[in-house]
Order: C-alpha cells, then structure tokens, then sequence
C-alpha cells in the first residue's frame, strides 16, 4: 500500500508539474492555449493514472499555483479553473474506475468528465462574475466552455484515451492499481 501511495504521488507530481509547463507551449499565442486547454490535459490524465483524490489535488491547486508563480491565468479565471480541474479529476478517475475495463471506459469517463468540468466552470464564472464586475452571460458561457473549446476537445478526445491505452499495455499502472486507489 505504501509503495501504491508513492508511485500515486510522484504520478500526480508529474501531472502537476506538467499542468505548470504545457501552457509554456501555447502561451505565446493567447488564443491557441484558450482554445487547446493544455492544462487539462495532465488532470485528466491524472483521473486515469492516480486516481481520483489526488486529480482533484492538482486540478485543484494547478490555477493557483500557476497565477502565484507566473501571473497566468489572471486570479478570476485561475480560480473557476480550480473547481473546473478539480471536477475533471474527480469525474475523470472515479467513473473510470466504476465502469467495466473496456477501452471505451475510457471515452465515456473523458466525455463525462469534460461535461462535468465545464458546468462547473461556468457555475463559478457566474459566481464570480460580481468580484470581477463582468456579466457572465449565457452566450459567454457557451462560448468559453464549448464553441472557442472545440480544437482543445478535440486534442483531448483523441490524445488523452491514446495516452491511457498506451500507457496501460506498457505497464506503467495496472487495473489492480486501479481498483485499490
């Protein structure tokens, strides 16, 4: 048990440490790193590979840490992506370790998951929308979760269930892990 906590905390440190990184790639271009979500990638990673509770700690704690260390994303949106991160690790890991062990688990705990998430951004949008003294309309929240996210849904639709797979044949965590974590 003592090894499966460590090998879950130095997965979910990866996943963190990545979360603080991947933005690096598209920050250059504010408009492509909204649109692809790189730091949802490592999160919802996480919910496949170290379990649910310790997703929900970096979704968590990424945005902030982030905003703290480079001033990015501004406080506002850093904190509604905390609980949109932390509701994709959550959905993410625990569906996935609920449904059967077929690959297209992995789909639905995904799509799940992204769902999830997004509602519960745009929840947060709207009650914060009086700190930051901008109207978080219908139209925005459409427009931010779903119709300027389409290129990083697809990313992650296609990349992340690959990622799993992959690294599910080659070891690197086991069903057994799964079911214990």
């Amino acid at each position: 048990m003592k090894r499966l906590n460590v090998k879950n905390l130095v997965t979910a440190a990866v996943c963190l440490a990545l979360c603080l990184v991947l933005p690096f790639l598209t920050g250059q271009i504010p408009q492509i790193g909204g649109a692809l979500s790189p730091m949802h990638i490592p999160v919802l990673l996480g919910g496949f590979l170290c379990g649910p509770w310790w997703a929900v700690a970096v979704g968590l704690s990424a945005p902030l840490l982030r905003h703290i260390l480079f001033h990015m994303p501004p406080l506002i949106t850093a904190v509604a992506m905390c609980f949109e991160l932390g509701t994709y690790g959550l959905v993410s890991g625990l569906l996935y370790r609920r449904l059967p062990g077929r690959n297209s688990s992995i789909y639905v705990s995904l799509i799940a998951a992204m769902i999830a998430g997004r509602v519960v951004w745009g929840a947060m949008r709207v009650a914060l929308s009086g700190a930051s003294g901008e109207p978080f309309t219908w139209a925005a929240f459409m427009a931010g979760a779903f119709f300027n996210a389409i290129p990083g849904i697809i990313v992650h639709i296609a990349l992340i269930p690959a990622l799993v797979i992959v690294l599910k044949r080659a070891g690197v965590f086991h069903e057994e892990r799964l079911a214990a974590a």
